[in-house]
């Protein structure tokens, strides 16, 4: 948020654009220069830029030999940024389809490797976690309540009701409505892989129950 917020300068975003359509790193001066301000207000805001994370800053001697100390030049961070209300992680959905297409077997059709990769990610997920915090074994309030916790982390915006956790929100969206058989089966398989990683597959189950607006999956005690 204060990256983009950051930006919200005219000056700032014409620095920022500047420094990226530069061909290596640039001097306050020709920061300066490029946008039609002083060396120091220029310097000023692309220190601004570095504190927030889009620009790095570092002393290094460009351009023609000089005398006296090297500039301090500026050049994009290596970062992507990025605001999105509500949550969606569409980088989890791409890497789940790009390993399913790598590593398709011989034996399984695409469908079903898109199901088995997101069912290991998912496993991987929720093994971290019982890995960091250790819950020891996991009946299904327990389990439901860790799951609570960890689905936040990752946009579904899940709120419990009695003995199931329902999902708010469907992370994957707008995909899910462009192919929502594939994309709702992946999002059960991920989740039925988190519960698995989390040891607690044999207490609660992640099933289909497509609602209007949320996701497409909640989580069940068995």
């Amino acid at each position: 948020m204060a990256a983009i917020a950051a930006l919200d300068d005219d000056v700032r975003s014409a620095l920022h654009e500047f420094a990226r359509g530069a061909d290596g790193p640039v001097t306050r001066e020709a920061a300066a220069e490029a946008v039609g301000i002083s060396r120091k207000l220029a310097a000023f805001h692309l220190d601004k830029l570095v504190a927030a994370g889009l620009l790095t800053a570092r002393i290094e001697a460009v351009g023609a030999p000089r005398v006296g100390r090297a500039p301090k030049v500026y050049e994009p961070a290596d970062a992507d940024i990025a605001v999105c209300v509500p949550p969606r992680e569409p980088q989890l959905l791409a890497a789940i389809l790009i390993d399913a297409v790598v590593g398709e077997r011989p034996d399984e059709t695409a469908d079903h490797a898109v199901l088995r990769v997101a069912r290991e990610r998912g496993v991987a997920v929720g093994a971290d976690e019982r890995a960091a915090s250790r819950p020891g074994r996991l009946g299904a309030e327990r389990a439901l309540a860790l799951a609570t916790t960890l689905l936040r982390q990752h946009g579904y915006e899940p709120a419990r009701a009695a003995d199931t956790v329902r999902l708010r929100n469907c992370p994957f969206h707008p995909m899910a409505s462009a192919a929502p058989e594939l994309v709702c089966g992946l999002n059960q398989a991920f989740l039925a892989g988190v519960m698995e990683g989390l040891q607690a597959g044999a207490s609660v189950e992640a099933v289909l129950a497509p609602r209007q607006g949320a996701c497409c999956v909640e989580l069940r005690a068995r």
